[in-house]
């Protein structure tokens, strides 16, 4: 059995019901977001064994990420609880055009404080795939340390890596340390998962095969960078090539489609389809992403997606 195990910070998210400025909008929608959650999500609606790794405070952000994890059937067997420290928590705004504003409460946070001692708990022998981003190393020295074990550990189990950088600048002490850091982290992968701006950042090249061949050289595997609207470039060192994006006909939040690409890619990497197969099926999923509001509410079933793919004349 197929079974993925990610770590990460979930948070409550306050979504503006109406445009305009945070501090005068009047109402908000609860829900949950935060990268690896919403991988996670998109791994279970799929139908994949997948539980999640984090921190979460004893308030109710905290109570609401549980039962958001209990209601997708994600794995919660690595959940610890802080009773000193709250659940971090995001407010987003509400917008027709262009990505929305997103001011976070996260320092401090019960999930900054995940470490190394964390990661004993995990049996890796029970899990086939591990996937990490780039936000949890930038949440402090306790979490940076539980990435680069949980990595090493997961690479000595003989696990799939997946990496997705997801910068974060403003976490992070400076752009030095966070390309240091993430390049590193990067090494230990079987899969990044970059995209062309955050290639720009960390490789000091937007071009795609200039991206790979950097990580590939570094010990990677597979390379895939996203390229917004015009799809994603793949490559495994012996075959390339440009899978195109899905047209959307209307953008309602950008948020969130990256996350939902990252689990298009693995869930079909996990059946043992083909990279390229493994490709179309994140840019399909990423689509339908930004077509709802919210950070993963378009992520979807194994039978929604079916049905999108044969709108979309995809077989």
């Amino acid at each position: 059995m197929q079974r993925l195990i990610l770590a990460g910070e979930a948070m409550g998210l306050l979504m503006a019901q109406s445009e305009g400025p945070l501090s005068t909008v009047r109402g908000y929608d609860l829900a949950v977001a935060g990268a690896e959650y919403n991988v996670a999500v998109g791994v279970a609606r799929l139908g994949h064994d997948v539980s999640y790794m984090t921190k979460l405070g004893r308030d109710p952000f905290g109570e609401r990420i549980c039962a958001g994890l209990k209601e997708n059937g994600i794995g919660q067997e690595l959940l610890s609880w802080s009773e000193r420290r709250r659940t971090g928590f995001m407010l987003k705004s509400r917008v027709t055009k262009g990505d929305p504003h997103i001011f976070y409460y996260r320092a401090g946070s019960a999930a900054s404080t995940l470490a190394a001692a964390d990661v004993g708990k995990i049996s890796f022998a029970e899990y086939t795939h591990l996937h990490v981003t780039g936000i949890l190393p930038a949440l402090g020295d306790g979490p940076r340390e539980a990435t680069e074990a949980m990595m090493d550990a997961a690479r000595r189990a003989g696990l799939h890596i997946s990496f997705d950088p997801n910068l974060r600048p403003q976490l992070w002490e400076s752009k030095e340390k966070m390309v240091k850091v993430l390049n590193r982290l990067a090494s230990k992968a079987d899969l990044v998962l970059p995209g062309v701006a955050e290639g720009k950042i960390l490789v000091g090249s937007d071009d795609p095969k200039e991206i790979h061949a950097f990580y590939r050289k570094q010990g990677a595997k597979r390379c895939i960078t996203k390229c917004g609207s015009a799809g994603a470039f793949w490559s495994d060192g012996v075959h390339e090539g440009m899978e195109k994006g899905v047209t959307v006909r209307k953008v309602v939040d950008t948020v969130g489609a990256g996350d939902g690409f990252a689990a298009g890619v693995l869930t079909a990497l996990m059946e043992g389809l083909p990279l390229p197969k493994a490709v179309q099926r994140g840019n399909l999923i990423g689509a339908l992403q930004v077509m709802h509001r919210g950070d993963n509410e378009g992520l979807p079933t194994r039978a929604q997606l079916r049905a999108f793919m044969e709108q979309e004349g995809i077989v």
